[in-house]
């Protein structure tokens, strides 16, 4: 094997490797905000904007209440300075049955 098809083929690896890793790391922070909504628990802006990989302007920005991948993120109050959201889950065909 030549050096460049040794070096593309490491570099498939890696990328396939970081891709698992980058999934792997998205299931994590699903099961999260499973979690928050079942439990009911409010969370700030920043808190949300690290859960959905954003910036915290860009969730705030958002409105009072709007989708996010299998939630309803709703602003249910302010404390101080803070906004606080929380996480409802939208019950999928399969699990509404």
């Amino acid at each position: 094997m030549t050096d460049s098809a040794t070096n593309s083929t490491e570099e498939l690896v890696l990328s396939r490797q970081e891709r698992v890793h980058q999934l792997s790391a998205l299931i994590e922070s699903l099961r999260i905000a499973d979690e928050i909504a079942e439990k009911g628990y409010f969370i700030s802006s920043s808190e949300l904007a690290d859960l959905m990989d954003v910036n915290a302007s860009a969730v705030t920005s958002r409105g009072h209440e709007w989708t996010w991948r299998n939630w309803i993120v709703s602003r249910v109050k302010r404390e101080g300075n803070q906004i606080l959201w929380q996480l409802d889950r939208i019950m999928g065909d399969a699990e509404a049955s």
